[in-house]
């Protein structure tokens, strides 16, 4: 089962894991990504890094294995286009026998897809790719390269970070199966804005979605107006809510929610 964590090292990555590292931390240094390199080597993973010269790792060229995969794109890349071969290569690497794939990707403002929602739906992407697959999958982003507001609702969407930050996201949002997302911690007015734009980015790519919402602490209205808005923000949406507890059900009915042809359905 896959919790939402943050780990102290990439000693603490374990398979199924889909971490947003903030490489700006001094938690972490070239010598540790080439321990952590070298690891999928001794465990029978197969490297893939997606950007050009290995800049996901922070490796040059040389440093990395030779049985490592480098999806050199250009920095404006067709987010579906690097998804779709970094599923080819989990599948390759299936038929050659490692036990999976080790994804390193560095995500820089100039090769990031327009908008917040666009990136984000891309990071749900490769979360439920990390989870479906049980592959690796590290994203590198600086924060001295991105404002605060993308990096909130990006840290969101990773059940798993590493590096110092002020704090970690109020929620996050995961991968549990095909259109199923796990949403823990707390959904307040402060990141509301983020936790509608996380399910918006959900539903782009199915009509029926579900959240399970087993490890939320604390869902307020803003927060709960959030989840409406998102489901209506594209027609003929649907979303259901399992695992509530029972003061966030009685909070969704005394707000209103609870009626027929609602959007969002508060299952008990």
């Amino acid at each position: 089962m896959r919790s939402a964590r943050t780990l102290a090292a990439f000693d603490d990555v374990v398979l199924g894991d889909h971490v947003c590292w903030h490489r700006d931390s001094t938690a972490s240094t070239p010598a540790d990504v080439l321990t952590y390199v070298a690891d999928g080597a001794l465990y029978g993973d197969k490297i893939v890094v997606v950007g050009s010269t290995g800049a996901a790792s922070g490796l040059a060229r040389d440093a990395v294995p030779a049985a490592s995969v480098i999806l050199d794109f250009p920095r404006v890349a067709d987010s579906d286009s690097v998804l779709a071969a970094v599923r080819r290569e989990a599948r390759t690497a299936a038929r050659e026998g490692y036990r999976s794939v080790r994804v390193l990707t560095e995500r820089v403002p100039a090769a990031a897809p327009s908008g917040t929602e666009e990136l984000v739906a891309q990071e749900l992407k490769l979360d439920e790719f990390a989870s479906e697959s049980n592959a690796i999958v590290v994203c590198a982003f600086r924060p001295s390269q991105w404002d605060v507001p993308t990096l909130e609702h990006v840290a969101g969407v990773h059940p798993h970070e590493m590096g110092m930050r002020a704090e970690r996201p109020a929620f996050r949002m995961y991968s549990t199966g095909a259109d199923s997302w796990s949403v823990d911690g707390v959904i307040d007015s402060e990141c509301a804005d983020a936790f509608n734009t996380a399910v918006r980015a959900a539903i782009r790519c199915s009509p029926r979605v579900k959240l399970r919402f087993d490890t939320l602490d604390m869902i307020d209205a803003a927060g709960m107006h959030a989840l409406v808005d998102a489901a209506g923000h594209l027609p003929d949406r649907r979303i259901v809510v399992e695992g509530a507890n029972e003061t966030v059900r009685l909070c969704w009915e005394l707000a209103g929610y609870a009626t027929v042809g609602m959007a969002v359905v508060m299952a008990a």
